[in-house]
């Protein structure tokens, strides 16, 4: 299990973002050498917790629990075969492409040590948006990304550390649960009623998503 590429992106005007001042950061290269990461802040304030990339929409992206987006090459091969096209690390707009690694079936709250120093906790899986598909250019994208639910994952930074591509990955800490990266995906999405299951993930889930897993339980008693 390894980083094949570490992917920064830097803000470039586009037509399809509805962010103010009509850029985003999504298209992300590969870094040179090493990057040093650590918690960017709160959402709404906090941006990448990779220094040096661009995350330009903080409504919707950045800060502690979204501070590093990790997706699987194997993912990234697997809809080339389907698309027809190549598609580079970072195109996702990942900062991690990994090698042996299941991004999408990793549990919230796993732990993964990258490189000597860093170590960073899984906390929810991506949600597709507009700006996602006006960067590929692929019709119905949204919709195609979603019923695939390959959504690699979100991660917060528990301990900050520099790292580079080549570096190996160690899971060192999995949760005795089953809520996967994945599974938090199509609850947010296509599977409500697998909602009141993320629970078991407790305060390793995204804050967002176990507010709305709790409104769900309360409607349901109620």
């Amino acid at each position: 299990m390894k980083v094949l590429s570490v992917n920064l992106g830097r803000p470039q005007p586009v037509p399809y973002t509805d962010q103010a001042q009509g850029v985003t950061g999504i298209d992300k290269k590969p870094a040179d050498g090493p990057v040093r990461v650590t918690a960017p802040g709160p959402k709404g304030t906090g941006a990448s917790g990779l220094a040096g990339d661009a995350v330009c929409d903080l409504r919707h992206h950045g800060g502690d629990e979204q501070a590093v987006y990790a997706f699987a090459r194997e993912d990234l091969d697997d809809w080339e075969r389907e698309l027809g096209r190549s598609l580079a690390n970072g195109c996702f707009g990942e900062n991690l492409t990994t090698r042996g690694l299941d991004v999408s079936g990793a549990l919230i709250g796993e732990r993964w040590r990258v490189g000597a120093e860093l170590v960073l906790e899984v906390t929810s899986g991506r949600i597709p948006c507009r700006t996602f598909q006006g960067h590929l250019g692929e019709r119905s994208w949204v919709r195609r990304f979603t019923r695939k639910a390959a959504t690699g994952a979100y991660l917060r930074v528990i301990e900050p550390g520099e790292i580079r591509s080549g570096d190996p990955v160690e899971i060192v800490h999995r949760p005795d649960h089953g809520v996967t990266a994945a599974m938090e995906f199509r609850a947010a999405t296509t599977e409500r009623e697998l909602l009141p299951q993320l629970l078991a993930a407790g305060e390793a889930l995204h804050s967002e998503a176990l507010a709305r897993a709790r409104k769900y339980v309360a409607q349901q008693r109620g």
